[in-house]
């Protein structure tokens, strides 16, 4: 697996362009990673929901959660399904809208400067091996297309926004993960 140079997307990777992006600051060198969860509705996997949100496209009748998230206009640039199916949104080398109010290393405006990768997944459940080894294998990709891209520089949702919110949550296996780098 690699990022291919040109279109700054994952090779062999479905690519589902979201709107919710833009450009980074010019100059902005991309040195960190932040991991997510996303479960929609929550705790309720494998259907549409997740596409479509990040698409602006979520009906806001088909679940009553829907009706309070369909307006917020987010994305991530990838997405790691329940089976480790992989699913582009944004190439790396845009801006995408997953951060939201944030701070890391001494630094707001985290969407400016890291990656965004959202599992399927919740504070609730355990997520799936393939999930892991998807992980894995992108992150890899990507510490190699972007070098300022370490094992210190991967974060949680919750390490950037702590008290905002709590993903990739408690049943993200850390250790697990980080011996797989």
């Amino acid at each position: 697996m690699r990022v291919d140079p040109n279109s700054q997307l994952l090779e062999g990777v479905r690519f589902v362009p979201s709107p919710n992006c833009d450009e980074r600051p010019k100059g902005m060198a991309i040195d960190v990673l932040v991991i997510h969860a996303i479960s929609l509705p929550p705790d309720d996997f494998g259907g549409p929901a997740i596409e479509q949100f990040f698409c602006n496209a979520l009906d806001s009748s088909a679940d009553p959660y829907f009706a309070e998230v369909c307006d917020l206009q987010v994305s991530a640039h990838l997405l790691i399904r329940r089976n480790g199916e992989l699913i582009q949104f944004v190439p790396f080398r845009s801006r995408a809208w997953h951060a939201g109010e944030s701070y890391c290393l001494g630094r707001t405006r985290v969407n400016d400067f890291s990656i965004g990768i959202e599992l399927e997944g919740s504070d609730n459940l355990p997520f799936e091996p393939h999930q892991y080894q998807a992980l894995t294998d992108v992150v890899q990709a990507i510490m190699a297309a972007y070098p300022a891209i370490t094992r210190d520089r991967i974060y949680g949702h919750s390490d950037i926004a702590p008290g905002r919110k709590t993903d990739p949550g408690p049943q993200f296996d850390w250790p697990r993960f980080l011996a797989t780098l």
